[in-house]
C-alpha cells in the first residue's frame, strides 16, 4: 500500500488515541461533548463544566517537533512542509481564540498515549483539569516529568 493510500484512510476523528482518553475520562466521571462545530478548530472533547476543551494531535499532522513519530517525509518534502506549517499555523491561531473567548485548552499528543499507560495519562489530565491553567500540552517528552511533581508543560 503506498503512503498516500495509508494517509488518505486517516480520519479526522475518533482516532484510536482519542477514545483512548475519551473512554478514561468517562470512566473517571467526566462528561462531555465531542466536536462541537460553535467552537473554533471543532476541539475533540469539550467538557463544558471545566470551559475546558482537549484536543488529541497526531504527531506527524501537527508537526510535534522533538517527537520520534514525527519526521517529515523524504519524498515530496516541499509539500508536507508546506502542509504541516499549515496546520501548527491553524492550532496555533485555534488555541489563541479558544483562551481569547474564556476556554482553558489542553493538547494531548499521540506520544504520550502511546508510551504511557491510561491508568497513568487519566490522572494527569484530570489533576490538570483540577487547576488553574489556561493552556497545557502533554507528551511523552514531558510526562515522565510528573515523577518529579509535574503534570504538564505550558503551550508556547
Amino acid at each position: 500500500m503506498t503512503r498516500s493510500a495509508m494517509m488518505s484512510r486517516i480520519g479526522p476523528k475518533d482516532t484510536k488515541p482519542e477514545i483512548m482518553v475519551r473512554k478514561g475520562l468517562h470512566r473517571m466521571g467526566f462528561r462531555y461533548r465531542l466536536h462541537t462545530k460553535d467552537l473554533p478548530g471543532k476541539p475533540d472533547i469539550v467538557l463544558p463544566k471545566y470551559r475546558t476543551v482537549i484536543f488529541v494531535h497526531g504527531c506527524f499532522w501537527h508537526g510535534h517537533e522533538g517527537c520520534r513519530y514525527f519526521r517529515i517525509p523524504k519524498t515530496n518534502t516541499v509539500f508536507w512542509q508546506t502542509k504541516i506549517g499549515r496546520n501548527h499555523e491553524r492550532d496555533a491561531a485555534v488555541r489563541q481564540r479558544l483562551v481569547e473567548s474564556g476556554w482553558r485548552v489542553l493538547i494531548v499528543w499521540e506520544c504520550a498515549i502511546r508510551q504511557v499507560s491510561e491508568d497513568f495519562l487519566i490522572p494527569v489530565i484530570a489533576d490538570w483539569l483540577a487547576g488553574l491553567e489556561n493552556e497545557a500540552s502533554i507528551s511523552e517528552q514531558n510526562f515522565f516529568s510528573r515523577l518529579e511533581g509535574k503534570s504538564c508543560s505550558r503551550v508556547k
